[in-house]
């Protein structure tokens, strides 16, 4: 890992948070469009954030709906995906080369060293079909929840664990944990949601200020 540390406040749900992430200095914000998600949010309220996001930071779609995916995608000219399913999934779609020319980071569940065997043996699987993903995300483990759990993923667990592309780490992370998680684990980057919020979708600007600080500060030591 490079000493500089990527950030992505994920689950914005206002123009307000989406640009107080940009101030704080976050690298990219979330928009979630898992229909279950308390951070919702729908096609209107997506296009009103992304015209208030200033340059340099990326907005990135989080999807668990292959079709929706592809659709929102194409209507709001989203660049950065991240997918939240069966990664077997995004090779059977029947417009899959549509899929490579975009920037996609897939999501694991880590609960045990099993869930990372796993990861490892589709990312091989991947490289060796020259269609490996943009990056992978970590993310803690409820057996309910496709993502934004807030369930710490097992950090020296991996520790260890190195692939063929950047680690984004998720789950559980906050303020206050963010810069042990970052010494473990040693990410490219981090994603973080519950954790710097007053409610579901809601976000707690001193926290961000907070959780950017203590994870870049993290980073360089």
């Amino acid at each position: 890992m490079g000493s500089y540390l990527r950030v992505k406040m994920c689950g914005i749900t206002t123009e307000a948070d989406a640009v107080c992430a940009a101030d704080f200095g976050a690298d990219a914000v979330g928009l979630n469009f898992h229909a279950n998600s308390p951070r919702y949010m729908d096609s209107d309220t997506a296009r009103k954030i992304l015209r208030a996001m200033p340059p340099f930071v990326t907005p990135v779609g989080v999807f668990t709906d292959t079709e929706k995916m592809l659709m929102e995608a194409e209507a709001l000219s989203l660049h950065t995906l991240q997918w939240h399913g069966d990664p077997t999934e995004l090779s059977k779609l029947p417009n899959f080369e549509e899929l490579k020319a975009l920037h996609v980071i897939v999501a694991f569940r880590i609960a045990d060293a099993e869930n990372l065997v796993t990861a490892r043996h589709w990312l091989d699987q991947q490289e060796a079909k020259g269609r490996l993903p943009m990056a992978i995300l970590l993310d803690g483990y409820r057996p309910d929840l496709p993502g934004g759990t807030g369930q710490p993923a097992p950090w020296k667990l991996l520790a260890d664990f190195r692939c063929q592309v950047p680690l984004i780490l998720a789950g559980g992370l906050t303020p206050e944990n963010v810069a042990e998680a970052v010494r473990i684990v040693r990410p490219w980057g981090v994603d973080v949601a519950s954790g710097v919020e007053k409610s579901p979708g809601i976000k707690d600007a001193d926290k961000m200020k907070r959780f950017i600080h203590n994870a870049r500060e993290a980073a360089v030591k």
